[in-house]
């Protein structure tokens, strides 16, 4: 039996997973957490042979979970499942140690044939993204790089769509020094554009809204 570890923080998506693969006469849903920290602290404890991830979960995102777990249990395969279907993500993930990529949104059978493909020692990209040129798309800078908390939060509230004027009604400042914190932000951390900012906020667990 493939034993199988799925971390998503939406209840009814997560039990839709466990009814999915408990389904398959040869896969057997073993735990199921609703965050990247729980997903990391099971596969300590199990140790899966495979680990379903959510990319935006509270807490700890599930980049942040598929780095850790290719230290703490590399004999787990790591597989994101997400409604993001950017390249860049594709490629930080598979960077990360990930061996597939699925989109909540393709059918079910593309989770199937990720976790057998993946069992099988090789990577599996969502049938959606194939075509999709993973090699020239710009990845964001590291998350180490160093912005204040304003910034961030300023940040954050444009990737989820904020206007300039509701960062600044929220945070009691000018929509002037909102726009002078995102300038210096997104300028220090390389991002060119909303795309960008989008991508970077994903990859850092910051589109939870507080």
């Amino acid at each position: 039996m493939i034993s199988v570890v799925l971390a998503e923080d939406h209840e009814t998506v997560r039990e839709g997973l466990r009814l999915l693969v408990d389904e398959q006469a040869d896969m057997e849903v073993v735990a199921a957490v609703g965050d990247g920290a729980g997903a990391v602290e099971q596969a300590r404890r199990l140790k899966p042979d495979v680990i379903i991830l959510d990319l935006t979960m509270p807490g700890m995102s599930g980049l942040a979970a598929a780095r850790e777990l290719r230290t703490a249990v590399p004999s787990t395969a790591v597989i994101a499942l997400t409604r993001h279907n950017d390249p860049a993500l594709v490629k930080e993930l598979l960077a990360a140690g990930a061996m597939g990529y699925v989109l909540k949104q393709s059918s079910p059978t593309e989770l199937l044939k990720a976790i057998r493909v993946a069992i099988a020692g090789n990577q599996y990209i969502d049938a959606a993204l194939r075509e999709r040129d993973f090699a020239t798309t710009r990845r964001p800078r590291s998350a180490t790089l160093k912005v204040t908390d304003r910034e961030r939060e300023v940040l954050r509230r444009m990737a989820l769509g904020h206007s300039n004027k509701d960062i600044a009604s929220a945070l009691h400042i000018s929509v002037r020094t909102v726009e002078v914190h995102k300038t210096n932000a997104m300028h220090r951390l390389g991002l060119r554009d909303r795309a960008d900012l989008v991508r970077y906020a994903v990859l850092n667990g910051w589109l939870q809204d507080p």
